[in-house]
């Protein structure tokens, strides 16, 4: 059995779940998801993402965006629809919300778990990833099992 901790921002397509449900072959996987509600902390690094990506709509549209309490309804759904989607595909998921301090969460929930591994699934942030500041970059510095990071398809 394997362990791996799967950190994501939005809702897994039907392609994430094929590519990290099949990334270990035949192996049985259990997942332990961790989803962050999207915030306002984050707002302008993420309009100049989608600027740098082409993306000026959605640049535009990052204020109208739920954030707070607001965006903890559509992540528990997204948690909800990830969880089902890998359970459908034979693994074992269990998930939760985290709003504070999302690294620190991480670590524990590795060393709680005993997991091998942690997948960070997300969308390419360019700031973030150029000053190393984004989730994969600082986990591989707290939470001592490799950190793979993949990018989130859209459907």
């Amino acid at each position: 059995m394997f362990t791996s901790v799967l950190m994501i921002e939005k809702p897994l397509t039907s392609v994430d779940v094929d590519f990290v449900t099949t990334l270990h072959g035949d192996d049985p996987v259990t997942f332990r998801v961790l989803m962050q509600p999207r915030g306002d902390q984050d707002r302008l690094l993420r309009a100049i993402d989608d600027v740098a990506l082409g993306e000026i709509p959605d640049a535009i549209r990052e204020g109208d965006e739920p954030e707070g309490a607001e965006a903890r309804g559509p992540a528990e759904q997204a948690l909800a629809h990830s969880l089902a989607a890998l359970r459908k595909r034979g693994c074992t998921a269990v998930g939760e919300i985290i709003e504070d301090h999302p690294l620190d969460r991480l670590k524990t929930v590795v060393e709680e778990s005993g997991a091998d591994e942690v997948i960070v699934l997300t969308a390419p942030h360019f700031v973030e990833e150029f000053f190393h500041r984004d989730w994969a970059s600082r986990a591989r510095h707290k939470v001592g099992v490799p950190v793979l990071k993949l990018f989130a398809h859209n459907e």
